[in-house]
């Protein structure tokens, strides 16, 4: 068990480190399938969703989240696997909470966009309601010790789904926004507005995750911090969006001038770089709970964690390069000119 709760942590002034993204990088190693994404590797391969956890935690996650995004039953239902909704939600929440046990890290876990909730259509409200409760159930009696509620692009949706884990769930809540585009909620809201509401509705932490890379998720995350009292939360994708691209689903691949998303979008990763850049960005103005969605992999959360002072068991193998034969300080001077020169020119 972790020796501090996620509210003992930031109510001390502490930063979270977290690492999300399961859904592409098991899409990217072969375990799960762009289209439905759905977590059907917790079920075919539990043992590869239990390294992945230990590989975050190993890179200096604070945080094992249940892969259970887009385990709820209206994307099983599509995939014609709605009969396995329990033992995989189940499941994801016990391998979760077996790595969190044996790393003394937090374990969370975790709904989303129901991909059925319409604004003023009560059944479809109502549906959406007990495909939340059924999962928070799930989570609080598998021990989850919050639970992340992220991705929602209607307020209102957010706004259930936060009262559900309160009425349900009885643990903290971890509310985030998805971002559109235009950088408002489908239902209209600004990103701030959306995170005021939120707060003053009794989530815990507040903020956005997913859709926008560090570039254009960082301006946002400015004016929430300004608005909102209380702990904000950053988790971008790892891709390099722009203004004129904002999302990396409106991102172009410049060798097909097509979307890349889904993928292509390797094309268009961060840099390690841009990734401590934005950690550090997130200290700077305050934001504590700071994460990773698509495109994570475990080299970029330990950029996160290294820039908040942390030293994870991975950092024993962070970049030297003055250990080259070539690039290092102490080297023939054959290899450090002739070689040099004959790779760089």
């Amino acid at each position: 068990m972790a020796a501090k709760g996620l509210l003992e942590r930031l109510k001390s002034g502490e930063n979270v480190v977290v690492a999300e993204g399961y859904l592409f990088e098991f899409e990217r190693r072969g375990y799960l399938k762009a289209g439905s994404f759905i977590p059907e590797v917790v079920l075919e391969h539990p043992e590869k969703v239990k390294g992945l956890h230990e590989e975050f935690v190993h890179a200096g996650s604070d945080v094992v989240l249940a892969f259970t995004y887009y385990g709820h039953r209206e994307k099983l239902r599509q995939c014609g696997r709605e009969r396995d909704l329990e033992k995989l939600n189940v499941t994801a929440l016990k391998i979760a909470r077996q790595v969190a046990d044996d790393t003394g890290t937090l374990m969370a876990g975790n709904i989303c966009n129901s991909c059925v909730y319409e604004v003023g259509n009560p059944a479809s409200i109502e549906t959406t309601r007990n495909m939340f409760k059924e999962q928070i159930e799930w989570a609080v009696a598998g021990g989850a010790d919050y639970i992340v509620a992220e991705t929602f692009h209607n307020v209102g949706e957010a706004l259930l789904a936060l009262e559900c884990i309160k009425e349900y769930g009885k643990v903290p809540a971890v509310i985030t926004m998805g971002s559109s585009a235009n950088g408002l909620s489908s239902d209209g809201f600004t990103h701030v507005e959306a995170s005021r509401r939120l707060e003053e509705a009794g989530a815990d932490v507040v903020g956005l995750n997913c859709t926008r890379g560090p570039a254009t998720m960082m301006p946002f995350l400015g004016e929430i911090r300004q608005q909102c009292k209380g702990p904000i939360a950053a988790l971008p994708v790892l891709y390099r969006t722009t203004p004129a691209q904002p999302t990396m689903q409106s991102l172009i691949n410049p060798e097909t001038g097509k979307y890349a998303f889904p993928s292509d979008l390797p094309a268009m990763a961060c840099s390690r770089t841009a990734v401590r850049e934005f950690a550090r960005e997130c200290l700077k103005i305050g934001v504590q709970y700071i994460g990773l969605c698509c495109g994570n992999s475990p080299h970029y959360i330990r950029e996160v964690a290294e820039e908040c002072g942390r030293s994870p068991p991975a950092s024993r193998y962070s970049p030297n390069m003055s250990e080259h034969y070539i690039f290092g300080g102490n080297v023939k001077e054959y290899h450090a000119k002739t070689l040099l020169n004959e790779i760089r020119t």
